[in-house]
């Protein structure tokens, strides 16, 4: 039987049992735990109706009573970090024991694929990264915890989900997001503090499965995904029935083809659900909601790839989410740090050529919400694998980020990033934010470069470094009007870096129309 519908029917019976008197936890709250350090940490759970729950850790104590729909739940005042396991007792008309509990820093990670690349390799393209086996058996980090969310679909926010905390060794950690756990890993270097990860991704998906229903219905730009949502629901109006009879109906016409030597139909779409998670909130139902309001300190993501096809859309689409998921959390403006995405060669009918960088340009133009963070990745992936193999040092620059904006390190956490231009005598002059210590060329000369007049065709320009600017010019151009740096979906050329080898984002200083404009 299919893991995840095993896991789904393990789901509904562990929902089913809250019905019952004795005091029960989520999945999130078990032994192996990791509290969030210097913070309010919500403890919750299912109980009789009315029924009194003492939770008791250390020193604290506190109470609550269930209410008629059993659900209860207490605030642990703040605690400081502590490698000294605890043990925390919950007690009603039963007592729970939650054990080895340890007091740190909690991050939430999500997104797509290459986020939930794991560190080991099982001989598929989503796993294994560099020197994956030399990773996996020096991963002996007892005081940095693991959870990883099972994979879920549900059409309504859920009470709990499957996963388990676990010490990180090299039994564990093979099978856990790669860029997840080198974040964490530069963290506990770092801080001598215990971290707790939560991983909580599926490959493959789209940025509105992962956001709640009411945020994207507040957004009149989001109804065409709404739309699309009730469209893929309509397909199969008696759902797993009617994918059967679809699916068996294809394989007889396959079957048929074959035999009178005729290309085979097109399969069926695949279920909403289970086999298709792709659809509005289904995974912020399953994955995020059950969840919440587990206390973090902020959340990681890798997540772009399959909204590449309405690149202007994400920059509406992505600040929602971000929006969505603090106002859930109540903890204010957490920080949420991501990953831009990295090259690769969009095979023939996938996007149009262009948008893939254009969803680069959603993601750069992010920071400008509050406490946000970008890992810059153009000079770490690879154009033939959408799955860049080298997150160690994916997870080290989202690390940077994490030191210097949440923990006060003082630090370059960023590349170069385009903040104003100049046109001069037939020459146009960038100036960039994070230069501190230099603009620095990697090889050669300044590649990456095009320049365009009024007419918007652009040309491979000349580029130098000169007095903390870029100066871009060509011949071909005598009156220019913008300049692009890195505007394609394969970013190999480009080499502007600065002094702490942090490599500069793509850009554009124009905003002329793209690709994806039009795209909903």
């Amino acid at each position: 039987m299919n893991k995840r519908i095993i896991g789904s029917l393990a789901l509904i019976v562990l929902i089913a049992s809250f019905a019952t008197a004795d005091v029960r936890l989520p999945a999130i709250i078990s032994d192996n735990m990791v509290i969030q350090a210097d913070a309010k940490a919500p403890i919750w759970g299912w109980a009789g109706p009315n029924e009194t729950v003492t939770v008791t850790i250390g020193k604290q104590k506190q109470t609550a009573t269930a209410n008629a729909d059993g659900k209860w739940m207490v605030k642990l005042p703040a605690m400081k970090t502590s490698n000294t396991p605890l043990e925390m007792t919950i007690a009603g008309k039963n007592t729970i024991t939650v054990k080895n509990i340890l007091i740190g820093q909690v991050w939430l990670s999500s997104g797509q694929s290459n986020m939930n690349m794991t560190v080991g390799s099982a001989g598929n393209w989503q796993t294994g990264v560099l020197n994956c086996e030399q990773e996996v058996a020096n991963a002996r980090y007892p005081t940095i915890r693991l959870f990883t969310v099972q994979q879920y679909a549900a059409f309504s926010p859920i009470a709990d989900c499957n996963g388990r905390w676990v010490e990180c060794s090299p039994k564990t950690v093979g099978s856990f997001s790669a860029v997840a756990y080198f974040f964490g890993r530069e963290l506990y270097k770092e801080l001598n503090q215990p971290v707790g990860l939560i991983n909580s991704s599926w490959g493959g998906t789209i940025a509105e499965t992962w956001m709640s229903a009411g945020s994207l219905h507040a957004n009149p730009d989001f109804a065409s995904i709404l739309q699309r949502h009730k469209d893929l629901i309509k397909i199969y109006p008696n759902g797993q029935a009617d994918y059967d009879k679809a699916f068996a109906q294809w394989q007889k016409n396959a079957n048929d083809a074959e035999k009178a030597g005729n290309p085979q139909p097109a399969k069926p779409a695949p279920l909403l659900g289970q086999q298709n998670p792709n659809g509005a909130s289904l995974l912020y139902n399953g994955m995020i909601a059950p969840i919440i309001p587990y206390a973090i300190k902020g959340a990681i993501w890798y997540q772009g790839e399959s909204n590449s096809a309405r690149a202007k859309q994400y920059q509406t689409l992505f600040p929602a989410l971000i929006a969505d998921w603090r106002n859930q959390w109540h903890e204010g403006d957490f920080p949420f740090l991501f990953v831009q995405i990295a090259d690769f060669r969009i095979p023939p009918g996938w996007f149009s050529p262009l948008a893939w960088v254009e969803l680069r340009e959603a993601q750069l133009k992010t920071l400008s919400v509050p406490n946000t963070g970008m890992a810059v990745t153009t000079d770490i992936g690879d154009a033939n694998n959408i799955h860049p193999k080298n997150k160690q040092e994916v997870g080290r620059r989202l690390a940077l980020w994490a030191m210097a904006k949440t923990y006060g390190k003082k630090i370059e956490y960023s590349g170069p990033v385009y903040k104003n231009m100049k046109v001069d005598a037939g020459k146009i002059h960038l100036t960039f934010i994070h230069a501190d210590g230099g603009l620095v060329v990697k090889g050669g000369e300044l590649k990456g470069f095009t320049i365009a007049g009024d007419d918007k065709k652009f040309v491979p320009a000349k580029a130098a470094i000169k007095d903390g600017t870029v100066i871009v010019e060509s011949s071909e151009v005598k009156e220019p009007a913008a300049v692009r740096y890195g505007w394609s979906d394969v970013t190999t050329e480009c080499n502007l870096f600065n002094a702490a080898g942090l490599p500069a984002s793509p850009f554009r200083t124009d905003d002329w129309p793209g690709v994806t404009d039009n795209e909903k």
